[in-house]
């Protein structure tokens, strides 16, 4: 959705209210693409700061499909993002070393660009459908949540295969 802000620099009117939807259905971060469940409108607000300057803020939350980090099961996870930008257009047009605002074609805001960099920042580190999930058997690859597979998962490292040589000694003794 693109918003045009013209009006807030130009005229007298000091704020621009406008509720917004995003238009994407996914989201994707350059190595993932994840589907997006819910989302809701909300209030985009452009309030004039100087000449030329103004401010954008808003605050919601999307539903996103993201896959466990140790099952790979699907996990619908809210992410709230909260978008609290200023923008100086007199100091983008003059000095192009000032930091790119990619979400600005023109006098145009582009909402979903803009909620995109939010998102990617509010993101989850660590996904996961339960705490205590068990992931998948690296042998066999079946998830161990639903059942145990009976795959031998003890892989050691070569070079504690001297120890465990010991450790079978006193064993046998």
């Amino acid at each position: 959705m693109l918003i045009d802000f013209r009006e807030l620099l130009f005229d007298a009117r000091d704020l621009l209210s406008q509720q917004v939807e995003l238009e994407m259905n996914t989201i994707n971060d350059g190595v993932s693409s994840y589907d997006i469940v819910k989302k809701e409108p909300f209030e985009l607000c452009l309030t004039k700061t100087g000449k030329g300057k103004f401010h954008i803020s808003a605050k919601s939350f999307v539903r996103l499909r993201i896959p466990c980090d140790r099952c790979l099961e699907p996990v619908d996870t809210d992410i709230d993002f909260v978008i609290d930008e200023s923008v100086d257009m007199i100091q983008a047009s003059e000095n192009e070393e000032c930091e790119e605002k990619d979400y600005i074609d023109g006098y145009n805001l582009d909402v979903d660009k803009l909620v995109f960099s939010e998102l990617l920042l509010s993101m989850p580190r660590k996904n996961l459908c339960k705490e205590d999930c068990k992931g998948l058997c690296l042998v066999c690859g079946a998830n161990l949540n639903i059942a145990e597979c009976g795959c031998d998962r003890s892989v050691l490292d070569p070079r504690m295969s001297v120890f465990k040589d010991i450790l079978n000694d006193f064993k046998e003794v």
